[in-house]
């Protein structure tokens, strides 16, 4: 069998579960017969972008995805989710062919495990209202978030989702966004990073999408 060539790719992470869900995502990618790639995820749990790119050493020139989440309208909230940004501006600019992307959730990465079995096209007022979905979307009973985010428990999760999922996932979040767009709510471009401050809006699937379309692996049954 021939091998397969294998490509990187960098994320930096708010969250334990970030990369564990990546971790889950790498070993269904390498795991499918019919992707034309292996490949390999680094991803750190690093809220500082401009940390996470000192870290990392490379010749070629690569685009880092920094996975975060905004989770509410408040001004620390807001004030916060514009700090990293600004570090991932800086990191970009530190002459080392960074290229940072940004893949945030709003509110939280618990939207984007939604979106891999259900839809969830609903504002909620509080990030808390996604233990609701998040029960009905894997057939759990878990009390709080806390107790979701657990290792034993989130990892038992992640075992459920599967490629076709994740190509599910994908189709949902574009719709949200298209959803927002047609509906003229109010896109925020800060230096050069778009996102919406209405709830729901993620962007954390076109990384993947990415990730997905090099391994020819977004066709319905790959």
């Amino acid at each position: 069998m021939k091998r397969k060539m294998n490509k990187k790719y960098y994320f930096s992470v708010e969250g334990q579960t970030e990369k564990w869900y990546l971790e889950r995502l790498q070993f269904l990618i390498n795991n499918e017969p019919s992707s034309v790639l292996s490949v390999s995820f680094v991803s750190k749990v690093e809220k500082n972008p401009l940390k996470f790119v000192k870290s990392v050493t490379h010749i070629d020139k690569i685009e880092i995805t920094h996975l975060l989440d905004l989770e509410s309208t408040e001004p620390q909230h807001i004030k916060n989710f514009e700090n990293s940004l600004d570090l991932m501006k800086k990191a970009s600019s530190l002459g080392k062919q960074i290229k940072y992307q940004l893949g945030y959730c709003n509110f939280t990465f618990e939207l984007w495990l939604i979106l891999h079995k259900i839809d969830c096209f609903t504002f909620f007022e509080h990030r808390k209202s996604y233990l609701k979905p998040l029960n009905r979307a894997y057939g759990e009973k878990f009390s709080s978030i806390d107790e979701w985010k657990e290792e034993k428990n989130f990892k038992r999760i992640l075992n459920q989702i599967y490629l076709d999922d994740v190509r599910q996932a994908i189709k949902r979040g574009k719709m949200i966004m298209q959803f927002n767009s047609k509906n003229n709510y109010r896109m925020v471009d800060y230096k050069g990073y778009k996102y919406y401050l209405e709830n729901p809006s993620l962007t954390i699937w076109e990384s993947i999408e990415k990730i997905m379309k090099d391994c020819d692996l977004m066709k319905e049954g790959k």
